[in-house]
């Protein structure tokens, strides 16, 4: 901030209060000449009391100095104004910076959302520089994604041109690839990852949760993945969490049970009928 404002920061020392005298002493003199005359006074508006401590202020700035010549004002007119600069064209914008390893999506994960980079970077690691509305990736100091900021978790921000040709190639893995791993657990797992794939406008997007997926069978076992496959698809609910649960909570081990459409009366005092809107 300092450097894009053009100023220097010199810190005091750690408890040396002599070295912030000049400091304290100016604030100390606030209080007395603006804080405590307005202790009295009521103002029924925010720009009534503004006003009020403008006039104040400009009588403390033209108070003369008991042991030096002149007056606060007259110094700030010779020391300070002829040095002032400009403000730059565009205010500083706070920024934090955290390293993160390019997914075989070719995304990183940024607070749950996640943002493209150039399939080239895959499992390289990048500088990610975070805003409060922009998203800027770098690599050995170049930029080379930028997006907007989204606060909607799991979802993807995706730059076509960061994508391989085809949309088919990303590192060693294809849905291909997936879908034979799946095939391997069984059929109920096939097919949710399937359903995973094809849920996604492009494939690439699901690759991160499908593998989730299919490495929870090393967690748990191929047998109880490929039940709590069937029950998620029962559910109508592919994602990975939604998995995860069922196998952290054991739904898997329990007998699935067919959803029974709850059929409606014909007569009942709360149903007024087609009659009732003539």
């Amino acid at each position: 901030m300092a450097g894009h404002y053009g100023v220097a920061v010199v810190p005091t020392r750690v408890r040396k209060p002599r070295d912030k005298a000049k400091v304290e002493g100016g604030v100390l003199i606030v209080e007395r000449w603006i804080l405590a005359a307005l202790r009295h006074r009521q103002h029924f508006s925010l720009g009534q009391l503004n006003a009020t401590i403008r006039e104040l202020l400009e009588k403390l700035n033209s108070r003369p100095f008991r042991k030096l010549p002149g007056c606060r004002l007259d110094h700030f007119k010779q020391l300070d104004q002829p040095v002032l600069q400009p403000l730059p064209a565009e205010p500083y914008v706070y920024a934090e910076w955290k390293k993160a390893r390019v997914h075989i999506d070719y995304h990183v994960a940024i607070d749950g959302h996640y943002y493209s980079v150039p399939y080239t970077l895959i499992k390289k690691e990048v500088e990610v520089r975070i805003t409060h509305n922009t998203i800027e990736c770098f690599h050995r100091g170049n930029r080379i994604a930028s997006h907007r900021r989204s606060d909607q978790k799991g979802r993807h921000s995706t730059i076509a041109a960061h994508m391989p040709e085809s949309h088919r190639q990303a590192g060693e893995w294809t849905p291909e690839r997936l879908t034979a791993w799946a095939a391997k657990t069984g059929p109920a797992t096939e097919k949710l990852i399937r359903t995973a794939l094809g849920a996604r406008k492009h494939p690439q997007q699901a690759y991160r949760s499908c593998l989730g997926i299919l490495r929870l069978g090393q967690s748990y076992g191929e047998a109880r993945l490929e039940r709590a496959c069937q029950r998620a698809l029962m559910l109508g609910s592919c994602r990975y969490k939604s998995i995860e649960s069922i196998l952290k909570h054991r739904l898997d081990e329990q007998p699935l049970e067919e959803q029974q459409e709850l059929a409606l009366p014909d007569t009942h005092d709360n149903i007024r009928g087609p009659a009732y809107y003539h």
